[in-house]
């Protein structure tokens, strides 16, 4: 089941001023199937996860460039960095916008290449889970938060009531609309393969972790923190591991969309600069797994308010 994701209309808006267009997220929030929906019918789609698309890039890029001409929407890019020169080269030719569309789960690795290949030519997007409001199916009419009361009273008004167990309950399966959407999904399988196949292999090889357990114990004792002023200091402590580390790791789980710094407001800017963010999960199912919330043991799903 598709549902409605508030940046549709941006996204249109983007292709109409931008040769390319760069959708970035979390592996999971649907950067694939958002585009896939919205595509032309002219715009051709091919995955880099495909081994033998991924054997021609490497092999021969402009053969590539030849079979898969735009507009086309080429799926995760950050398998085959080494196209991005070549993408640069098409679009200085054709000179028009809507060239390529792009999605990408490794913005730490990429974000390098595209500074250097596509600056002044790509339009950078981020994709979070489903909001509240697309997982009600209002994605489209969803406007930019502002805390005006007006704004507030307009959303309260538009938002379905939730009972406590249902705020809970969405809480607890998080934002992935591969969960979201399909209650049947068991919630310990779906995050404990999200962890092994994501975090701790796409993640932990860009960090170069040598030791995968005290990896674990950073993400556990990062999702206890979630909501919480950022403390370097304590976070290495009870991850037992060095204070620069903590700091390399915290960025890249930044990068790929796991966790969010939400910066201090404050009305002298020097103030800004030197408190503390505070540090959030973006997806809170992810981070009720890796806390044990909500398991009531063994994994059954029975949680307790």
């Amino acid at each position: 089941m598709y549902v409605t994701r508030t940046l549709e209309p941006h996204l249109h808006t983007i292709t109409q001023h931008f040769p390319v267009l760069w959708l970035t997220g979390a592996r999971q929030v649907g950067k694939t199937t958002l585009l896939r929906q919205i595509k032309e019918p002219e715009r051709a789609f091919v995955t880099l996860d495909d081994p033998l698309v991924r054997q021609l890039v490497q092999e021969d890029p402009a053969l590539f460039m030849q079979r898969f001409s735009p507009p086309v929407l080429i799926d995760e890019v950050q398998c085959a960095p080494e196209l991005l020169p070549y993408i640069k080269m098409a679009v200085d030719e054709a000179r028009r916008p809507g060239l390529f569309w792009l999605t990408g789960s490794q913005q730490f690795r990429l974000m390098q290449g595209v500074s250097e290949s596509l600056a002044g030519r790509v339009a950078i997007v981020q994709l979070a889970g489903l909001s509240l409001a697309e997982s009600q199916g209002r994605g489209v009419a969803a406007a930019p938060f502002t805390p005006m009361p007006v704004e507030l009273r307009r959303r309260r008004e538009a938002c379905a009531p939730l009972t406590l167990m249902q705020v809970c309950f969405s809480i607890w399966r998080g934002s992935l609309p591969a969960i979201a959407l399909n209650p049947t999904i068991d919630h310990a399988l779906f995050y404990g393969s999200y962890t092994q196949t994501y975090l701790q292999r796409d993640v932990r090889d860009l960090a170069r972790v040598g030791d995968e357990t005290a990896f674990l114990r950073f993400l556990w004792a990062t999702a206890a923190r979630t909501c919480s002023l950022l403390n370097l200091s304590d976070l290495a402590r009870d991850a037992d591991i060095t204070h620069n580390t903590a700091r390399s790791w915290l960025a890249i789980l930044e990068s790929s969309g796991i966790v969010y710094l939400l910066e201090p407001y404050h009305t002298n800017l020097s103030k800004r600069l030197v408190k503390a963010p505070k540090l959030y999960f973006l997806d809170t199912g992810l981070a009720a797994y890796l806390t044990g919330w909500g398991e009531g043991g063994g994994g059954s799903g029975v949680w307790m308010l």
